[in-house]
């Protein structure tokens, strides 16, 4: 429209924000009293502040959810919270706005605040499933009492009934993540598994909460960590459930610490990488190194996620490169020459206990021939192949990987 002014520019930015049945009706009911008032705000609120080049709109959005909190004005708050979430703002993005509000705003407006947003949720069919405070199912966090400390996690109930070697419908399980993710990377898993075993997770040196000491770290201390926290959890043996870095991690300790695993998943990993991937680390660990995260964030995104995954469900890879992006560069690259370094092949065939490898049809980081090679190599091993999954597989096809760690799981020992 060639002749718009800023009213007109002002009623676009606050369809766009509030929808068009809100901004319809309120300029629909305006009368000789208020016209000019709802022509101020449109005109100098919607088009002079939300029209501003310096934030975007779901900055903007939240900011004014935290204003409205702190000011405790809770019909503007409830009508951009609404407005937020049909415009597609992340649940969680509006839940640590609502958090950080407790501490500046005070724990009652919090609540209020919470209350109003669970109230929106439920009307609009969102509501997220209960998560139970119980001490069966609740989260607990620490950190190991031994260094370099690592932040670790603990759910689910453990067996009533201690034994060297549990059943394996309730045996212990440790979950080990990714390179450059953290612990969250199973949070949804983890919350399946509780309720039939006691399930830890931690993260890794240089990652997440854990302390990041010097680098660069080689394989063997990163599987010194996960021992050292298994003997100071004193559950084992354990059911070792490890993704990439994580999988490594666990044919090092099936074959150097045997005694503590009884079950090893190893998820779209390698036992070693062909010579050819090696110029590829030197480049990731010299881009960080000059760059940061920021300079590699992306391509990982792309090797972690298929493209299809990236497109349905941007929330989730959101998400994973935001965890990326606050993991520690120093940390991130310490790590990065453990895992180029890896070198557990020819040791594989000392690897006794039942295990299950876990590969992605699609993924390019760890295709699925150096998931041959472990199998060839692990005496009774199983292989399963997921078509529709690259490398996060526990991300990209949850129920799958879930069903067939629960089949592998609960098969006798031997």
């Amino acid at each position: 429209m060639s002749q718009q002014d800023d009213f007109d520019r002002g009623v676009l930015n606050r369809r766009a924000v509030l929808g068009d049945a809100w901004v319809d009706l309120s300029l629909s009911k305006a009368t000789e009293f208020n016209a000019e008032f709802q022509s101020l705000i449109t005109r100098f609120a919607w088009n002079d502040i939300w029209g501003r080049p310096g934030l975007d709109h779901t900055t903007r959005r939240l900011l004014v959810l935290g204003m409205t909190m702190g000011m405790a004005r809770w019909e503007e708050f409830e009508l951009h919270c609404k407005a937020s979430i049909r415009g597609g703002v992340p649940l969680d993005t509006i839940k640590e706005v609502l958090m950080q509000g407790a501490i500046y705003c005070g724990v009652p407006a919090a609540n209020t605040a919470f209350k109003i947003t669970t109230d929106i949720l439920r009307a609009e069919g969102l509501l997220p499933p209960s998560q139970s405070l119980s001490a069966d199912v609740r989260v607990s966090s620490h950190h190991t009492f031994s260094e370099p400390q690592l932040k670790v996690t603990v759910q689910g109930k453990a067996h009533p009934h201690p034994h060297p070697h549990p059943h394996p419908h309730n045996a212990p399980v440790v979950l080990s993540h990714a390179l450059g993710l953290n612990l969250n990377m199973w949070d949804d898993l983890a919350a399946d598994l509780a309720a039939s075993h006691e399930v830890l997770r931690y993260d890794h040196r240089g990652h997440g909460g854990s302390a990041v000491p010097a680098g660069p770290y080689a394989m063997d201390d990163l599987v010194d960590d996960a021992a050292r926290l298994i003997r100071e959890w004193g559950r084992g043996p354990v059911v070792w459930v490890g993704l990439s870095m994580g999988g490594m991690v666990g044919q090092g300790l099936a074959i150097r610490h045997p005694e503590l695993i009884s079950k090893l998943v190893l998820a779209n990993t390698a036992a070693k990488y062909p010579e050819a991937s090696l110029a590829a680390w030197a480049q990731r660990i010299a881009a960080v190194e000059a760059g940061g995260l920021d300079a590699v964030v992306n391509t990982v995104m792309e090797r972690y996620f298929h493209a299809e995954f990236r497109a349905s469900q941007p929330a989730a890879v959101a998400q994973a490169r935001a965890t990326v992006l606050r993991t520690s560069a120093t940390g991130y690259v310490a790590a990065c020459h453990a895992v180029a370094g890896v070198d557990w092949l020819g040791r594989l065939n000392l690897i006794k206990c039942p295990s299950l490898i876990l590969a992605g049809a699609l993924d390019v980081g760890a295709p699925v021939a150096l998931s041959e090679a472990m199998a060839s190599r692990i005496k009774g091993s199983t292989l399963v192949v997921m078509p529709q999954a690259s490398h996060l597989s526990v991300m990209e096809q949850p129920v799958e990987f879930c069903r067939e760690l629960r089949k592998f799981l609960s098969a006798p020992l031997p």
